[in-house]
């Protein structure tokens, strides 16, 4: 892997340079570009990349890409250099190869079992023989096939069936939360592209690798860097809802055949059904033992949290908004259901807003102040606005909590900054909340702490 990124720097500081002119609005237009580019350097690239085409559709689209980049090649100006005729020499027989490798005798897939899972309901993994894997998020129906490295193609694959060629080297991760899975699984070298800088990462793993240049910013959700993912053969994007929002991203990036994958553990109802798509990233990455291992920490903890005291206190965990309305969370989102575990009740229990299909719901602050004025304990959460650190703090943001029950008795807690980011801690804050609770030493404390 390094090696290959050793080879593509000189090429990715040319694309950098022409970046002005190759801007295109198509993918066919910024192919044309890239290899306007340097030629002969991305002919060979292509080449290998059509032995793993997903489907014929895209093998007559690389095809055309191909020779387009083989006539770039042959009118450029001046004469070929030595390194040039080498690369056209090898041309032939690396097109023949990759012509070979695509009618080679297929195999057919035969089912050996499924992942069992106690929790999560949003996605499934199949196993079959030699090593295959059907990964699928069932929200949006969509399967990825694993195929193990130097193992044929499959026939009879249905056409939305994306290709994924093991081993993933060059994965763009913008879906923050699931960084942390993939650190727990000690597969963060498997994400070269970053969807957050440097500086917004809390996962120190992720933030080593990008100061080491192991891995690299390739821009947000909206508005991915297409000429750097493509020059540096991006294997896989994986995404959060949000990419829901941008249709043309998801368009853009399919045509320069990398699959986008969503994942959708926000839509778990359980705390550790999010906990445990840390498996769906364990089969991706080939790290199963490792992400069961993972899995087993959590649930060990929520064992331990269940057989504690019940104390039935309400909780209120909220935030205010830049216009001054205070967001909240839907009763059947993963915070109520963890406040519930922890041994207390969310004090919007009937909230709920079943069209929207987002987690939290905007209100104003006379609903809020009616709903949540005596609750026992109020939660702020800061991963959207950096957070608060003094109760003061927090009553200039919204003076009407001065009134509230939990502020006149000290029992207001703000979550850490990092806490969005941290999937694999969902465990340590429903400890956190059961010690909230019990009144227990609140110093012990690893994603909340008292606000004063």
């Amino acid at each position: 892997m390094r090696v290959q990124r050793a080879e593509s720097n000189t090429y990715d500081a040319r694309v950098k340079r022409s970046k002005p002119t190759c801007l295109a609005r198509t993918g066919a237009e910024t192919w044309e570009c890239v290899a306007r580019s340097n030629p002969q350097a991305q002919i060979l690239q292509a080449m290998k990349g059509m032995i793993t085409l997903r489907s014929g559709r895209n093998r007559r689209k690389w095809i055309y890409v191909l020779l387009l980049m083989g006539l770039l090649g042959l009118t450029g100006c001046g004469s070929p250099s030595s390194a040039s005729m080498e690369t056209s020499s090898e041309a032939p027989s690396e097109v023949a190869q990759a012509a070979e490798t695509t009618q080679e005798e297929q195999t057919e897939l035969v089912k050996t079992g499924s992942m069992e899972l106690q929790y999560a309901e949003n996605f499934a993994v199949d196993y079959y023989e030699d090593g295959y894997k059907m990964l699928t998020t069932l929200p949006d129906s969509k399967r990825y096939l694993l195929v193990p490295e130097g193992q044929p193609m499959p026939r009879g694959l249905d056409e939305d069936v994306s290709i994924l060629q093991e081993p993933l080297q060059n994965i763009y991760l913008v879906a923050s939360g699931v960084m942390d899975m993939f650190a727990s699984l000690d597969a963060v070298d498997q994400i070269r592209f970053s969807g957050q800088k440097q500086e917004n990462w809390y996962i120190q793993t992720a933030k080593d690798a990008m100061e080491a240049g192991d891995m690299i910013y390739a821009g947000k959700y909206s508005k991915p860097d297409y000429e750097l993912l493509v020059s540096e053969g991006c294997d896989l994007a994986i995404e959060n809802r949000m990419i829901t929002h941008s249709p043309e991203v998801v368009e853009m990036l399919q045509s320069f055949d990398i699959p986008v994958m969503i994942e959708y553990s926000s839509y778990e109802k359980h705390p550790l059904g999010k906990v445990e798509w840390v498996k769906f990233f364990g089969a991706l990455t080939g790290k199963e033992a490792e992400a069961e291992e993972a899995f087993a920490e959590q649930t060990e903890i929520l064992e331990e949290v269940e057989s504690g005291e019940k104390t039935g206190k309400t909780i209120a965990f909220f935030y205010v908004t830049s216009n001054g309305l205070i967001q909240v969370r839907q009763s059947t989102d993963y915070i109520p259901k963890l406040i519930e575990l922890a041994g207390g009740r969310y004090i919007f229990e009937d909230l709920e807003d079943s069209g929207s299909g987002r987690s939290t719901l905007n209100m104003p602050v006379e609903d809020f102040y009616a709903g949540a004025k005596d609750a026992d304990i109020l939660i702020y959460n800061s991963s959207i606005d950096g957070g608060v650190t003094t109760l003061d703090e927090l009553i200039g943001k919204c003076n009407i909590l001065k009134d509230f029950k939990a502020v006149q008795e000290g029992q207001v807690y703000c979550t850490t900054n990092d806490m969005y980011q941290q999937s694999m801690a969902i465990g340590y804050l429903l400890q956190d909340m059961h010690t909230v609770l019990t009144d227990d030493d609140t110093a012990k404390l690893r994603y909340l702490f008292l606000l004063q």
